[in-house]
């Protein structure tokens, strides 16, 4: 059971590796079309990763060099890597096996042994690597190991000494703070990106139940700690390690309107809180585009700023007389989707168009065979002004 969550685990990990980026790609968050477009996405690869037009040019010029190195490189280390991978999955079925067949017969040392004791030892073997640095692609897989197997070891170890303890608050406390700990120090002394993203995620645990012990809501709890997330994405931003500063971003910006959304309705109501974290999404968005800086963030953003936006604008202006002003914020949000050429936000603002005119057309005009007629005639003089638009920017 114990070799099954860890394979889940990892799997779940070095998924999130392709999910994203094939996310991205559904989305089209790169508006990757035209020349145009593959220079602005470059621009933005380039701004967000810190390359200089030195380095392009260099890597322009000399392109059959270093892949010829690459290549050989990569020829020499298929069978060390592949060898290193069958050692660290026969060892971990092994140890994974074992646990399984005698769990109910071990006492309370053994177990102790077979879960934290080989926790610390794979984190023996780990900084032996780091500091070796000879197997810089099996740091991923021991890194991820060692705290799977830390964490349930002292999950194990908090059981069989101490069983009176039931407050699972002080328990994953306790847990939370000394992972930061160990992880902290790692990423002090070897610098990897993984243990940053690995520490970051224990400390935020640690202050979440830190924060709930002490009393305060779950609101105030995701507003303190997206705000603060959200400082240290901005200073992440300022070192070599984009991605984990991306990651921080994302994350504190949905948590810190998690808490936003949940303090205005309870303030106010539902839609309008729906309305308002929306407005504010798209508002963070365009401050990304503008900076030319992570453009997956800026779709994703664009995307469910702009979905939250037209669902709390729609549930406020149903059954008044305001009613068509929805269209025309969709009609303006749309000339804004061409501005900035944003297919996220294209995609529902057309989606909200289409599902408003179908809910007018049903509320006001059943079986009135003129309205769609009016439609589609409306839809063919918009096709004509805008191919003529087209020839017209074109002869300029």
């Amino acid at each position: 059971m114990g070799l099954l969550v860890l394979i889940v685990i990892v799997a779940l990990i070095g998924g999130g590796m392709w999910v994203w980026p094939f996310l991205a790609g559904i989305l089209g968050l790169s508006s990757v079309t035209d020349k145009s477009g593959a220079l602005r996405h470059i621009r933005q690869l380039m701004v967000t990763y810190e390359i200089s037009p030195g380095e392009v040019e260099t890597t322009y010029l000399a392109p059959a060099t270093i892949d010829a190195a690459t290549t050989q490189r990569s020829k020499g280390d298929i069978a060390k890597t592949l060898f290193v991978y069958l050692g660290a999955i026969f060892i971990l079925a092994g140890i994974g096996t074992y646990i399984g067949m005698f769990w109910g017969s071990m006492g309370s040392a053994m177990r102790i042994f077979v879960t934290l004791g080989i926790g610390y030892i794979l984190l023996l073997v780990l900084v032996s690597a780091l500091h070796e640095n000879r197997y810089p692609r099996a740091e991923g897989p021991l890194t991820i190991a060692m705290v799977f197997m830390m964490v349930g070891g002292w999950l194990v170890f908090i059981d069989e000494v101490f069983p009176s303890i039931g407050n699972w608050r002080n328990i994953t406390l306790f847990i939370s703070g000394t992972m930061a700990v160990h992880l902290g120090l790692l990423f002090g002394k070897y610098k990897r990106t993984l243990f940053a993203v690995l520490g970051l995620f224990f400390v935020y645990g640690f202050m979440q139940v830190g924060l709930d012990i002490l009393g305060m809501s779950y609101a105030h709890i995701a507003i303190v700690l997206g705000a603060s997330l959200f400082l240290v994405g901005t200073v992440l931003e300022k070192t070599p390690r984009p991605v984990p500063a991306e990651l921080a971003l994302l994350i504190g910006s949905f948590w810190l309107n998690g808490g936003l959304f949940d303090v205005i309705a309870n303030a106010t109501a539902p839609n309008w809180a729906s309305l308002i974290i929306g407005v504010s999404l798209v508002i963070t968005a365009y401050g990304l585009h503008t900076a030319d800086k992570y453009p997956r963030l800026i779709g994703l953003g664009y995307l469910l700023g702009s979905a939250m936006l037209y669902a709390g604008l729609f549930d406020l202006v149903q059954d008044t007389p305001i009613e068509l002003l929805f269209l025309a914020v969709t009609a303006g949000i749309l000339y804004a989707c061409v501005v900035l050429q944003s297919r996220a936000m294209l995609l529902t603002t057309v989606l909200a168009m289409l599902s408003f005119i179908g809910y007018f057309s049903a509320e006001h005009f059943v079986d009135s065979l003129g309205w769609p007629v009016t439609l589609v005639i409306t839809g063919v003089i918009f096709l004509g002004v805008g191919m003529i638009a087209v020839r017209v920017k074109r002869a300029i």
